[in-house]
């Protein structure tokens, strides 16, 4: 089996000769002029041969290499990575063992590259064709265009593998299967058991995946918000900038001492259809300007001294009074008494645009009217949408190789040991001396190499486990004093009664029969009252007595078999079968034997037994265990205990 660092070391050798295969074949394209890539032999060859881990890793690192020679590679990394992934998949079923079963690979992976390389080309396109039932027929001819292209390319590709494969050793097909495994080959048994005791939902690999998938997705919207506002911001920043410099053009071209002339005559004015013709100029010099109009802001709205017709909208005349915006209405201030204001961005009936009003000034400072300039916004919806598009194409590919990593790791570091060394553990046999060999043969065929805490835990494993072997013949031998003992250990040193332990062997059973669905019965906890005030006040002797007399009590009521000992003033009696009937009564005759002796004046105060009583019945609706039931007991007798006001404080 091969080390950590040994699978680290030929995982890059691999990964770096299907990069080269990857190169060569571009190389071989260019010099020949063949109507194909060839820039996935390597990817492909190495998925079918490696795995998942090698043949992504060889898939996403052509694609960033590529980077360095065109942009736009590296958002088709995902292309790759999916190719990758699907050669494994089919490899591993078998379909690059023979020749006939390799030709079926090839529709699947021509049409799963032509889906991905349609859908990322549309949406790093400015002009994607997504959202417009129009263009459905045009995102078809990409298609087709794409399936076109990748069909000869890819069959290429995989027949070349193909051969490739039929050339590489047997032997060395083995120990690729083995790159990265940390132990021994499991026999097809052993897998065959671990894989049908597996349960997704609630395996550890499952729960560190969407741990992982959680943080991944987490990061991703994080810094994809974050990349997106700079991003946003940036190109604001700009297109303010380019209306700020339009904006000046227009304003050199108005006449301030003019201006009044032009609002009252409009075009009959001297040189107002001149001014005119060059504000047309100006608008004409950028497809995004939307409108341009001069406008004289006064109290009753904004007179217009020009403005311009557009494809959609006439222009106002001369001398027209436009009302005020709403958006306006908290700049009114600024525009009445002449001062520059802000730009402003709004998305409304004429669009997405960025306004920019500039006031024009005579020559003693005086604002005389507001050039103003709609600059249109709507690439900016474009702009972004492409940068998220490129953002998740980035993503994607990288996220997936991540979680291929992550994956194989966690299933060979820690899912693959740890199921196997349960299932030895499960199926330890203890019948004979021969079997119990075999056992420990088996466990230390597993050869648990993952250099970290699980092989530690295997070894700790490998080593008790032989260590318990080596006294299990010992322990044989002694079998009447091992009786002996656990009837000591069974038995509670005071008061004679059963202890803990056989509580803890009877809910036992009790939890065998919630699993086979045949469980009934109920738990009786007693816990005894002012225990710590008999032994302050009259020694832990006469203490001693009041827990005998305790346990007396309740045997007399509950039969000595049903009564345990669980703790140092705590009794537990269980009743199942036919005596749950008289649970009740029985309970009620203990309270009522209690509240007798604390009326009885005759008693000592070690002979007054008080304790408060709590029962709990098994309800297959909510218990999964006799400990269920016995917490609901202790709760219930938490409740009385308070109600008696003799909440404990020993």
């Amino acid at each position: 089996m091969i080390r950590f660092g040994e699978a680290f070391f030929w995982l890059a050798a691999i990964c770096a000769a299907g990069i080269i295969l990857n190169v060569i074949g571009v190389i071989i394209v260019k010099e020949l002029s063949l109507p194909v890539y060839l820039d996935v032999v390597g990817t492909i060859f190495i998925a079918a041969l490696g795995g998942y881990v090698p043949g992504i890793a060889v898939g996403f690192l052509t694609n960033l290499i590529g980077a360095l020679f065109d942009d736009e590679e590296i958002y088709y990394g995902m292309v790759s990575v999916l190719l990758a992934a699907l050669t494994s998949f089919l490899a591993n079923k078998g379909y690059y063992s023979k020749f006939p079963k390799v030709l079926w690979t090839i529709p699947a992976t021509v049409l799963l590259t032509s889906v991905n390389s349609t859908l990322i080309a549309e949406m790093l396109s400015l002009t994607n064709s997504f959202g417009y039932m129009d263009y459905l027929p045009k995102i078809w001819e990409h298609f087709l265009q794409h399936f076109s292209s990748e069909l000869p390319d890819k069959a290429s590709a995989i027949l070349i593998a193909f051969l490739a494969l039929k050339f590489v050793p047997p032997k060395v097909k083995e120990n690729f299967k083995m790159l990265g495994k940390m132990q021994e080959p499991v026999s097809y048994e052993m897998h065959k058991a671990i894989s049908s005791n597996s349960k997704w939902i609630s395996s550890l690999r499952t729960k560190m995946l969407l741990n992982l998938m959680l943080i991944t997705l987490f990061a991703v919207i994080f810094i994809s918000a974050i990349s997106y506002t700079i991003y946003q911001k940036s190109i604001i920043e700009d297109r303010k900038r380019i209306a700020d410099g339009i904006i000046s053009m227009v304003v050199a071209e108005i006449d301030p001492k003019r201006v009044d002339e032009f609002l009252e005559k409009g075009y009959q004015a001297e040189g107002y259809i001149e001014v005119e013709r060059e504000l047309y100029k100006i608008r004409a010099s950028n497809s995004d300007i939307k409108f341009i109009y001069v406008y004289k802001i006064m109290e009753d709205g904004c007179h217009v001294v020009f403005d311009l017709d557009t494809a959609d909208v006439d222009a106002a005349e001369p001398g027209y009074v436009e009302e005020f915006d709403e958006s306006f209405e908290p700049l009114l201030e600024d525009l009445f008494a002449g001062r520059p204001i802000k730009p402003i961005i709004n998305d409304d009936k004429y669009g997405y645009l960025l306004t920019i009003y500039k006031p024009v000034y005579n020559s003693v400072g005086q604002c005389v009217c507001y050039a103003g300039i709609d600059f249109s916004m709507e690439i900016l919806h474009d702009y972004g949408r492409m940068f998220i598009s490129k953002v998740i194409s980035l993503f994607s590919g990288a996220v997936i190789l991540i979680f291929v990593l992550v994956l194989t790791f966690i299933e060979n570091n820690i899912i693959l040991p740890v199921n196997t060394m349960a299932y030895c553990a499960r199926n330890f046999a203890y019948d004979s001396e021969e079997a119990r060999e075999k056992n420990i043969e088996r466990m230390r065929s597993l050869g648990i190499r993952t250099n970290d805490e699980i092989e530690n835990l295997y070894s700790a494993f490998l080593k008790t486990t032989a260590d318990s072997m080596h006294y299990f013949e010992n322990l044989k031998r002694s079998k009447i004093q091992l009786a002996v003992m656990d009837e000591l250990a069974h038995k509670d040193a005071l008061t004679g009664l059963k202890n803990k332990t056989a509580y803890t062997e009877k809910t036992i059973l009790f939890d065998a029969a919630i699993a086979a669905a045949r469980a009934e019965f109920c738990i009786i906890m007693i816990d005894i009252n002012y225990l710590k005030r008999v032994n302050d006040t009259y020694g832990h002797e006469y203490g001693n007595i009041y827990l005998i007399n305790a346990g007396k009590l309740a045997t007399s009521i509950f039969g000595e078999e049903n009564i345990y000992r669980v703790g140092g003033d705590e009794f537990v009696a269980v009743l199942d079968g036919k005596d749950i009937a008289q649970s009740a009564e029985l309970v009620k005759k203990l309270r009522d034997a209690i509240d007798k002796f604390q009326a009885d004046k005759n008693l000592e105060p070690w002979e007054k037994v008080s304790a408060a009583v709590g029962v709990a019945y098994y309800d297959e609706r909510h218990d999964k265990s006799a400990e269920d039931v016995f917490k609901r007991a202790d709760a219930d007798m938490y409740k009385n205990k308070l109600a008696m006001k003799a909440t404990r404080t020993d």
